[in-house]
C-alpha cells in the first residue's frame, strides 16, 4: 500500500459553536489518484466528546459518531458505519458532531492520509453457529388471525457499525437464541449495515427490518424500512417528511430517556413511539404512560431493547415488541415490509421478554398468556386475570397487566 501526503487540519472548537449547531465540516482535499483514504480524528477524550462522519462530493458516506476516532473509506470495504466505493475526486468533508465541548473549548486535529493504491480489507471475522432455537410465538401457542401470525421481535438494536459490539451476524444469531421471529438493525445516523441484513436474515431464518437511528443532541426517533439514508442534521419535521414520503415509518425513542428524551418541536407527531424502553427498570414508575396519554390518543406503543453489548445484561428482546402481520416466516424483504405494516396498522403489543405475560388485542378479544393473578387495566375497565391462558372481550384504548403493586408487565394498543 503507498499513500501520498498526509493533510492536517487543527483548530479549537468553541461553546459558541456547539450552540450555533450541531455538526460541523472540515474541508479536505483529495490529490489526483486517490483510490481510497483514512480519516483520524484526535482530541482530549476527557476534556470533551466529538463525533465523527464523512461526507464526499456525491454525498453523504457514514457516520461513526463518538463510537471510533478513525475510519477508513476503499473502493470495495469500508469501515463499519461508511459506505464504501470509489472515492470521488474534489472536497471531502470531515463531519465532526460537537457532542459535549467545555467551557474553554476543544482543541482538535484531523489527519486524513490518502491511499495511492487500496488498502486490504480486514478480516471478517466467522458468524457464530446457529442455536437451536423455537421462536417465541411458535413456543407459546400464539394462534393467526385472518391469516396474520403474532410475531416477537426486537425494534431497537445496535451493530459494530454504529456503538455496538457485535457483527450484524452475531446480534442475528444472538436474537434467534432468543426465540425472537424478528429482528431491526438501528445503528445511529446510518445505513451501511443494511447490505448485510438480507444474507444474516437467510442464515438465520430471522425477518430483519431495515432501520436506522436518527441521532440528535434533542432526542432520537428510529426510522424503518429500506428507505435510504435520513439526514439527522436537518429538522425533525423534515425527517417525518422523508420518511412518509418514502414509504417508510419514523417512531419517537425513549422519550423519557435523560439526556436522549425527546425535546424536538414537531408539526406532526408521530404515531408510534417506544413507550417501553429497557431503561424502564422500575415499572411502577407511570412517567412513560403519562408521556404516551398526551403525546397522542392514538399512540402505537412499541418496546425497544436498545441493545448494544451482550455483557450489558439486557439480550435483545427485553422489552419485546409483538406484531400481528402478513408474511409470517418470510426473512425476505417481503416479511420485513410486512412486519412494518403491521406496526402502522396499529396491531403491535409489548411485553416484558418473550417469554413474559403478554396480553394482545386478538381481534374482538383480549387474549392474556402466562397473566394468571396480574390485574387488567384499561381506561373504563379493570379486572383479575383467573388463569393461564384467558380470553376477554377487548374494550378501547390502550391496556396494560400489572402486579399488585402496580408493576407494568405487559402493554397493548
Amino acid at each position: 500500500m503507498s499513500s501520498a501526503a498526509p493533510i492536517r487540519l487543527s483548530g479549537r472548537w468553541t461553546l459558541d459553536d456547539r450552540l450555533a449547531k450541531q455538526v460541523w465540516a472540515v474541508p479536505a482535499e483529495l490529490p489526483a489518484g486517490t483510490r481510497a483514504f483514512t480519516v483520524e480524528l484526535s482530541y482530549d477524550r476527557s476534556a470533551g466528546v466529538l463525533d465523527l462522519g464523512c461526507e464526499g462530493p456525491g454525498g453523504f458516506r457514514g457516520w461513526s459518531g463518538g463510537a471510533r476516532s478513525r475510519y477508513t473509506i476503499a473502493p470495495s470495504w469500508a469501515t463499519p458505519g461508511y459506505l464504501p466505493g470509489d472515492p470521488e475526486q474534489g472536497v471531502w468533508l470531515v463531519l465532526l458532531g460537537l457532542y459535549r465541548v467545555p467551557l474553554e473549548g476543544l482543541p482538535y486535529e484531523v489527519t486524513v492520509t490518502p491511499h495511492l493504491t487500496p488498502p486490504p480489507a480486514p478480516a471478517v471475522p466467522a458468524a457464530p453457529p446457529l442455536p437451536a432455537a423455537v421462536p417465541a410465538s411458535t413456543r407459546r401457542g400464539v394462534p393467526g388471525l385472518d391469516g396474520m401470525r403474532w410475531q416477537a421481535g426486537e425494534l431497537h438494536a445496535h451493530t459494530v457499525h454504529s456503538d455496538g459490539s457485535l457483527t450484524v451476524a452475531e446480534l442475528a444469531t444472538l436474537a434467534r437464541a432468543e426465540g425472537l421471529d424478528f429482528l431491526a438493525v438501528t445503528d445511529h445516523n446510518t445505513v451501511s449495515h443494511h447490505a448485510e441484513l438480507p444474507g444474516a436474515a437467510a442464515r438465520t431464518g430471522i425477518t430483519i427490518v431495515p432501520g436506522q437511528e436518527v441521532t440528535t443532541d434533542l432526542g432520537h426517533a428510529n426510522a424503518f424500512g429500506d428507505i435510504g439514508w435520513i439526514d439527522f442534521r436537518e429538522p425533525a419535521d423534515a425527517w417525518a417528511r422523508a420518511v412518509r414520503d418514502r414509504g417508510g415509518l419514523l417512531s419517537v425513542n425513549h422519550p423519557l430517556a435523560a439526556d436522549c428524551a425527546w425535546r424536538h418541536p414537531l408539526t406532526e407527531r408521530p404515531r408510534t413511539a417506544e413507550v417501553w424502553h429497557w431503561g424502564w427498570w422500575d415499572r411502577t414508575w407511570g412517567a412513560p404512560l403519562s408521556w404516551a396519554q398526551v403525546w397522542r390518543e392514538d399512540l402505537v406503543y412499541v418496546g425497544g431493547g436498545d441493545f448494544h453489548r451482550p455483557e450489558d445484561d439486557h439480550p435483545p428482546g427485553a422489552p419485546c415488541t409483538w406484531v400481528l402481520s402478513e408474511r409470517p416466516g418470510d426473512t425476505g424483504p417481503a416479511g420485513a415490509s410486512a412486519i412494518v405494516e403491521g406496526i402502522r396498522s396499529g396491531h403491535t403489543a409489548v411485553s416484558a421478554g418473550p417469554g413474559g405475560p403478554l396480553l394482545l388485542r386478538h381481534g374482538d378479544e383480549f387474549l392474556a398468556l402466562g397473566a394468571e393473578g396480574l390485574i387488567l387495566w384499561g381506561p373504563e375497565h379493570r379486572s383479575v386475570i383467573r388463569g393461564d391462558r384467558v380470553s376477554l372481550p377487548a374494550r378501547p384504548g390502550p391496556h396494560r397487566l400489572e402486579t399488585t403493586r402496580n408493576e407494568v408487565m405487559a402493554l397493548c394498543t
